[in-house]
């Protein structure tokens, strides 16, 4: 497996609620503007692991995005950033509304706009790398259901297709969740279906770091 992060890089984190994780973006302390997610846990680690990369970590997560809303803002919040990694984590929000019968994003809405965001992204940095996060819930109280499981599929196959396309890495992190079930209720990890507690957002940063970076033997 080749590393992703080289020396230099400036990762930035794109995405909802689950990227955004009540970031504080007007901080001095780059810990706090990095927010109490997995964003922190993977830049908390790979700043404390590999401190003479000068690497350099961003989060522009916003909660309730949609993948229209950050089409709407991709300019101010990727493209001027200037990242030389993006991540990206969303859809979530367009299963919510298209199944509570609220306009959003269709499968077929989705996938187109995600290509979009990464056809902007890469024509503007062409050198930039990706590395897509699978879209992932949990069926916690009356909150998210089956149906919510069964609308989130089809965009969990875009963001896996797309990541072959643009030869990006993936993230999965629907089936570590499933499994993760078997030791732990379901709002151990997600405490209400969509949110991760500090447990859940441990299993991210696990799954980011193992499919992005070369890992310690």
């Amino acid at each position: 497996m080749s590393d992703r992060l080289h020396p230099n890089d400036t990762v930035l984190f794109q995405g909802d609620s689950v990227t955004n994780a009540f970031r504080m973006p007007n901080e001095i302390n780059n810990a706090y503007q990095l927010g109490a997610g997995y964003a922190l846990l993977v830049s908390a680690h790979l700043l404390a692991t590999r401190p003479g990369d000068r690497l350099q970590f961003v989060n522009r997560g916003i909660s309730g995005h949609r993948i229209a809303d950050l089409l709407a803002r991709w300019q101010a919040d990727c493209i001027d950033v200037r990242p030389t990694v993006l991540s990206l984590l969303i859809g979530i929000n367009d299963t919510a509304h298209d199944t509570g019968g609220q306009p959003g994003a269709t499968p077929a809405d989705y996938a187109r706009d995600y290509r979009k965001l990464l056809e902007w992204t890469r024509r503007e940095l062409p050198a930039v790398r990706f590395v897509l996060c699978e879209p992932f819930a949990l069926v916690v109280g009356d909150r998210v259901t089956p149906a919510w499981r069964e609308n989130l599929k089809p965009r969990q196959e875009t963001v896996r297709q797309i990541a072959r396309e643009f030869d990006a890495a993936f993230v999965p992190l629907q089936k570590p969740f499933d499994d993760a079930c078997r030791k732990a209720p379901a709002d151990y990890w997600i405490y209400d279906g969509v949110h991760p507690t500090a447990a859940g957002f441990g299993l991210i940063a696990r799954q980011w770091l193992a499919a992005v970076t070369v890992q310690e033997a």
